[in-house]
């Protein structure tokens, strides 16, 4: 009587006979999931929503998450989920729009050796109306987080990347830089700006073998901005950002994926 085994892949079931070897078989039992195990990641924007998700995710896959933000209490508590599931995080408050923040927090990054991934996801909404209504403290608000604070953050970090010939860096930016965003004109700026300062900075790291890429969800169940009228349950999620962001840094080393706009599949 012919004995079976049965291999289980990440979505599929194979059975085959128990004395028999298939390339198939050789594939699964080398399978392993993607390991950043030793890796240090930096995540901005990391005590809520899809910076959360994210440090969760990276830690999973066995990274040192380093949480910025300005809330302690919050990056600390995010901290803790990590560490129960098992994971590992450091929580260093910054400010992503103040440089003398971000370079007292480099100090302390830089002591651990190594960045091997930077995923600048701090960002704050303004949809409150047209532009001309606008206060230039407004504007000065929200471009600095939402862009000043990425370029702080590379200034900071690239030059290890540089010296190390290897990293990913990974811009949270939105379908908004995309399109247009009437009463929301200067968020909408932030993140077209964000867009083609990734897509430059791709080009200028790229022969030192570090990635850059840019995320663009659409709309996404966070309290970043209000979103009358939408069901929730239709919308993404922060941890779908966070799956986007687990594919672009276990990506084979040959390539990688320079933009990926993300959508509900059902228009929420």
């Amino acid at each position: 009587m012919q004995k079976w085994r049965t291999l289980h892949g990440a979505a599929f079931t194979v059975r085959v006979a128990a004395d028999k070897r298939t390339p198939l078989m050789d594939t699964l039992s080398n399978h392993k999931a993607p390991s950043l195990l030793g890796q240090v990641a930096i995540i901005t924007g990391a005590s809520r929503g899809i910076g959360a998700a994210v440090a969760r995710s990276l830690a999973r896959l066995g990274a040192l998450a380093v949480l910025c933000g300005r809330s302690t209490a919050s990056l600390e508590s995010v901290a803790k989920t990590i560490a129960e599931a098992g994971g590992k995080a450091e929580v260093i408050p910054c400010d992503v729009t103040r440089i003398e923040s971000v370079e007292a927090a480099a100090k302390r990054i830089e002591s651990l050796g190594r960045v091997d991934i930077l995923v600048n996801n701090a960002g704050i909404g303004g949809f409150d109306g047209p532009l001309h209504q606008l206060s230039p403290g407004a504007w000065d608000q929200i471009l600095d987080t939402n862009l000043r604070g990425v370029y702080y953050f590379i200034r900071a970090f690239a030059p290890l990347m540089i010296r190390a010939r290897s990293g990913h860096i990974i811009n949270i930016s939105s379908i908004t830089g995309k399109n247009p965003l009437p009463n929301g004109a200067a968020y909408a700026a932030s993140k077209w700006g964000l867009n083609g300062l990734t897509y430059s900075v791709a080009e200028e790291l790229r022969g030192h073998n570090i990635r850059v890429s840019v995320i663009c969800p659409g709309s996404t169940n966070t309290d970043l901005s209000p979103h009358a009228g939408k069901d929730p349950a239709k919308m993404l999620q922060p941890e779908d950002v966070a799956h986007a962001v687990e594919m672009l840094v276990t990506q084979a080393p040959r390539s990688f994926v320079s933009e990926i706009i993300l959508r509900p599949t059902q228009k929420p």
